[in-house]
């Protein structure tokens, strides 16, 4: 039964768990690939060097969507918008499945990529459900999904693999957003946003956001850096760990599922960022993230410890990007309403670009020097963010943690600063 938005909804939690799973699924689509490079890099003829564009090229795509398809959530219904995204995403998943060369595989990768942008108008229209004294706990809750969804891609990609070859995980893929496809048309809430922009305006109105802007612009900058790390990490380790301690797909499948415990952190961060923690909490991200692969040099002449020690690295790098994700969005989504999906297509797109060089840099590290060579750009984006995060003046910290109103209904500080803001954006466009 199709339902409009109403106060109801938005207390609803059947509608929040749907939010998040539906953003799990979706999104799990972009990470497949990684730990499945050796095999698809076999069957479809790339090269070593070329092995880290298989997921480079479904991140460009992501971030090509994030940029033109999610700013249309700020300009058309947007139930109907995310069922017609998914279409493209089932397109490039049966076109990857039938891949028989690497050109076929590339676009289809692009186009998984560009479809499940989906997930990223879903995330802010949990925003729009949510109150705003609850907001960083509903959208940690609903990241809570999304990042299962990243995490548990991985494994489930390697033991699907590792039974029925991996075509058969981007067959299967398909018929999960079909399935969802349906659900979501039938109990997703409809929601018209004021048509006060048109398209292009929209369009032109990016860079403008993101240069004016340095809440988005500092933290689209660190989660870059981060997410950078991590689709390094995620792109090489699988071939790593096979070709280091000759794990299986299935054993590698075993330690994705190590990363799922990473997910923790997002809940954690967002209730924390209701707290106004949001500035310590980014400077234990970025060194928790260089860390995690510092200690992968330890203890290396024992394989037992040092995949041990792999394991903890994975489960504290996931942490640190979950954490610092939640952070981020919490802090962007108090720019307002009107302009929410714009401010968090360019959020996603400037740090999934950051994570399709990570993987692209992954790739090519590892094919000229192994685990050492790739750590060595790990620890640096991270430490090269913290750098940058140095430089953090009181007046850029987000104001998201006092854009409500007061038990009185008086406006605060920070509401009027979203609101002249939104004013500037509408002059100048």
């Amino acid at each position: 039964m199709k339902t409009e938005l109403s106060q109801e909804k938005k207390l609803s939690r059947w509608l929040i768990f749907l939010l998040a799973s539906a953003c799990g699924l979706i999104v799990a689509n972009l990470y497949y690939a990684q730990p499945l490079v050796g095999p698809i890099s076999v069957s479809t003829g790339i090269s070593a060097g070329s092995s880290g564009l298989i997921v480079t090229m479904t991140q460009l795509g992501y971030a090509i969507g994030l940029l033109f398809l999610v700013p249309l959530s700020d300009l058309l219904e947007n139930r109907r918008l995310v069922v017609s995204i998914l279409a493209i995403a089932i397109l490039g998943m049966i076109t990857a499945a039938s891949a028989k060369n690497s050109y076929i595989f590339f676009v289809a990768a692009a186009l998984i990529g560009f479809g499940s942008v989906a997930a990223q108008i879903l995330v802010p229209f949990a925003a729009h459900l949510a109150p705003a004294e609850q907001r960083g706990r509903i959208v940690g809750n609903v990241m809570s999904g999304l990042l299962l969804g990243i995490m548990l891609a991985r494994p489930a990609a390697s033991l699907i693999t590792g039974i029925w070859g991996w075509q058969a995980v981007f067959f299967i893929s398909a018929v999960i957003m079909g399935t969802l496809m349906l659900l979501l048309s039938r109990q997703l809430p409809k929601r018209n946003p004021p048509p006060k922009d048109s398209y292009r305006t929209i369009i032109k109105s990016l860079w403008y956001i993101f240069k004016t802007t340095p809440v988005l612009r500092r933290r689209s900058l660190y989660q870059a850096a981060l997410f950078g790390s991590f689709s390094l990490f995620w792109t090489v380790v699988p071939l790593w760990l096979s070709h280091h301690f000759h794990l299986t797909q299935k054993e590698i499948a075993l330690f994705a599922f190590v990363g799922v415990a990473g997910a923790v952190a997002a809940p954690i961060a967002g209730r924390l960022a209701d707290r106004g923690w949001t500035r310590k909490l980014t400077g234990i991200a970025l060194i928790t993230a260089a860390f995690s692969f510092v200690i992968t040099h330890l203890l290396q002449n024992n394989q037992t410890i040092s995949l041990i020690i792999f394991c903890a690295a994975a489960i504290l790098l996931d942490m640190a990007v979950s954490g610092n994700l939640v952070l981020g969005q919490q802090a962007i989504y108090g720019l307002g309403d009107e302009i929410r999906g714009r401010v968090n297509g360019v959020f996603m797109a400037v740090f999934f670009v950051g994570g399709a060089i990570g993987s692209a840099l992954g790739g090519w590290s590892y094919a000229h020097g192994n685990w050492a060579t790739a750590s060595i750009i790990g620890i640096s984006l991270p430490v090269l963010a913290f750098l940058y995060y140095l430089t953090e003046k009181s007046s850029c910290i987000d104001i998201s943690f006092t854009v409500q109103e007061s038990s009185g209904g008086t406006r605060t500080e920070a509401q009027q600063m979203s609101d002249n803001f939104l004013n500037g954006v509408t002059q100048k466009f």
